[in-house]
């Protein structure tokens, strides 16, 4: 177990906030603050059309294909009304998905663009429809210094009343400056919030870090993240307490680093850190390995009523829970996010993957990452079982 501290002067109690199991253009959105939209309803009463209806004598020939034309209207789809109505892929050219299901009842999503520039937010009131979901622009990277390159995995969270955008940006003069850096946003709607940055989320050493993630878990707020520690090879997972949305304190807890060969293949690699609190357990996901065909999950626990802060209370599965499937033509499947339908009993993997294994070139310059999504099934032991990736098409549970 490695353990580090970080000294803090002040100390903020964070109450513990909803934490869904859970990217206007150019520039901070300063549009007004607007409720969300209500779902659609059939029309009642009147309407224009009926209005212009003849006289009632000459109008029974009309009421007929009006009334179709009415129903055609308004009759809503299955992915607008089914919890688990949705195509693979979800949304394309889009990788690092993260999902938030926000009490107001919409899926808010987010994730890395190809272009590797900018942050977008869109939403939806059923996964479905996040494919053809309008995605605003909250935030661009800098021309120069820091944020200015490589804007990676950002993951939105409400906290404490505020929405918080945690993403991973290098320099404009050195892409590889890897670091985390935060949004906060004020607003009903993040997509049309006021956001301003908190800067840069400071680590107990300086050194490429990336893929922050936070929940809270029995009344403390948690920050995993991804870094490479001076002098090892590849990059580990850590945790460490939060005593505000933009910083941590206090003990910094090694909890895995590449040990597996599925984990070493191409690089050394532990990051994109996911949890889910269930059974009695804390979930930990994580992906490993290269972002191409041999990128797969690997996944972590531990009791619920332990200390995450020891190393010692998680366990690691020997084997990934989640991999490359050539006859679903799925190809390094990770960099997951979790959610559920909106009554919450039925938790849902979102992540990416492409539908062909060979690339040219780095796969970092490929574009087809693209955002799936399939239900997580559990074990009579209480254990996840991620299957394999679904093929690309209508998603059957």
């Amino acid at each position: 177990m490695i353990r580090y501290t970080v000294s803090k002067s002040d100390r903020l109690v964070l109450r513990e906030s909803r934490f869904g199991l859970a990217r206007d253009d150019a520039g901070f959105s300063q549009g007004p603050l607007t409720p969300p939209r209500p779902a659609h309803s059939p029309p009642t009463g009147s309407s224009p059309l009926s209005d212009a209806l003849p006289h009632p004598m000459n109008s029974r020939v009309l009421l007929a294909p009006l009334a179709c034309m009415l129903l055609a209207t308004v009759a809503p789809t299955a992915a607008a009304t089914d919890p688990l109505s949705w195509s693979n892929p979800l949304v394309s050219q889009r990788a690092d998905p993260h999902v938030t299901l926000h009490t107001d009842g919409y899926y808010y999503f987010t994730a890395t663009v190809p272009e590797y520039d900018r942050i977008e937010l869109r939403r939806a009131r059923t996964l479905g429809e996040l494919a053809t979901a309008e995605a605003r622009i909250i935030w661009r990277k800098h021309p120069t210094g820091p944020m200015g390159a490589h804007i990676w995995a950002p993951e939105l969270h409400f906290i404490d009343d505020k929405w918080y955008v945690y993403f991973t940006a290098g320099e404009a003069e050195n892409k590889w400056a890897i670091r985390p850096y935060v949004l906060e946003g004020e607003g009903v709607n993040p997509l049309e919030a006021r956001w301003s940055e908190k800067g840069r989320l400071k680590l107990g050493w300086d050194s490429f870090s990336l893929d922050g993630t936070t929940f809270a878990h029995r009344g403390a707020r948690y920050f995993v993240w991804t870094q490479m520690e001076n002098g090892a090879k590849g990059t580990n997972l850590y945790i460490a307490r939060m005593d505000t949305p933009w910083s941590i304190t206090g003990v910094i807890t090694c909890l895995t680093k590449p040990e597996y060969d599925w984990e070493r293949r191409g690089h050394w690699v532990n990051e994109g850190p996911a949890v889910l609190v269930k059974n009695g357990r804390v979930w930990m996901s994580y992906s490993a390995s290269a972002t191409d065909a041999n990128y797969c999950l690997g996944l972590l626990s531990a009791p619920a009523g332990t200390d995450l802060l020891r190393a010692d209370s998680w366990s690691k599965s020997p084997d990934p829970v989640f991999r490359s499937d050539v006859a679903a033509n799925q190809f390094g499947p990770g960099h997951n996010g979790f959610t559920t339908t909106p009554d919450g009993k039925t938790d849902i993997l979102v992540y990416h993957s492409r539908n062909y294994e060979k690339i040219k070139g780095d796969p970092l310059n490929n574009p087809d990452r693209a955002t799936r999504a399939q239900i997580i099934r559990w074990r009579p032991d209480g254990t996840p079982d991620f299957g394999s990736p679904v093929a690309d098409g209508p998603f059957k549970p």
